[in-house]
């Protein structure tokens, strides 16, 4: 495949299981696009224009040209310079590696990771908030994620990659979306009634099983085995945590359990304070689950795929 093709298919794959719905996906594009043709022609020139077609602002090419061929990619969780060394080092030992490819942003996808962030505030609408109350909510902790990364020398990874002669790419939300779907789907079908029995189900997953042996698995962060789940909601995507203030609204909307990747301490004690359970389904075992559902299609396509950084490949029919 060439590497426009690859990533063009991720981000396809990303938009049909954008649990949002292709409405929402169609808004963004549409006001991408407004927001370009209303631009002088200095404006132009500065404007992303990957935006036009691509919905995920976290999600890039990062060095590369598109033509050319990947026969062989190394993926993992978050490929910085030491990965891009290794990469270099297996290519001497005579593997066939082309490109890096990184789940978590790198440079310029990075940069866009806050802008990606608004997507959350659909989620929200769609769970019943007011959309106006999901904008409120979330505008505080947009602009504090931007702020964070403004300081953040995050083109390294990408610069090692270029002197070394690999194409780099991150994919993230795209492959958040597909494990979210994944295990929404999962929930939805099988109704736990319990959290232990919403436990039982992840640890039935390859990815997450394997994350036991690494004391990094499934666990009830608030609530306990015996309690029943009630409204489950899968919170895996949208760039990063969001606010910690949405906990109030979502309980007066129903929802009783939440399953997500990780959880920052003032979210925890949000969720305590208004009854929502929390289990942590784990991170770098979530990311896995999105990343092999992607890959399983790559491979499929011919390009071999090498493993780092957390990432281990369970291949699925």
């Amino acid at each position: 495949m060439k590497l426009g093709e690859l990533f063009d298919l991720a981000i396809k794959r990303g938009i049909e299981h954008d649990p949002r719905g292709k409405k929402a996906v169609d808004r963004v594009l549409r006001l991408a696009k407004e927001e370009f043709e209303a631009l002088d022609d200095d404006k132009k020139k500065e404007f992303d224009q990957d935006k036009l077609q691509n919905p995920y602002t976290d999600s890039k090419i990062l060095t590369g040209d598109l033509d050319r061929k990947i026969k062989g990619l190394i993926i993992g969780v978050d490929m910085e310079v030491g990965e891009v060394l290794l990469a270099d080092r297996l290519r001497e030992k005579g593997e066939d590696i082309d490109l890096i490819w990184s789940h978590h942003p790198e440079g310029k996808a990075l940069g866009g990771l806050a802008e990606l962030m608004k997507m959350q505030e659909d989620l929200l609408s769609d769970l019943g908030l007011p959309i106006s109350a999901a904008e409120g909510l979330m505008a505080k902790r947009i602009s504090e994620v931007d702020r964070s990364i403004w300081p953040v020398n995050h083109n390294r990874a990408v610069d090692a990659a270029e002197l070394l002669d690999f194409a780099m790419l991150s994919v993230h939300t795209p492959t958040d979306n597909m494990v979210a779907t994944f295990l929404q789907k999962l929930m939805d079908k099988k109704k736990p009634e319990t959290l232990g029995d919403i436990v039982k189900e992840l640890k039935e997953i390859p990815e997450y099983a394997r994350q036991i042996e690494n004391n990094a698995g499934p666990k009830i962060l608030l609530g306990s085995d015996k309690m029943r789940a009630g409204k489950i909601v899968v919170d895996m995507t949208g760039g990063t945590s969001g606010s910690e203030d949405v906990y109030e609204r979502l309980s007066r909307e129903g929802v009783s359990t939440i399953i997500c990747m990780h959880i920052p301490e003032s979210h925890r004690k949000n969720c305590e304070k208004n009854n929502i359970n929390v289990i942590i389904a784990g991170h770098i075992a979530s990311d896995a689950v999105g990343m092999n559902l992607l890959m399983d299609e790559i491979e499929a396509k011919g390009v071999k795929v090498y493993c780092c950084s957390g990432f281990y490949r369970h291949k699925r029919n």
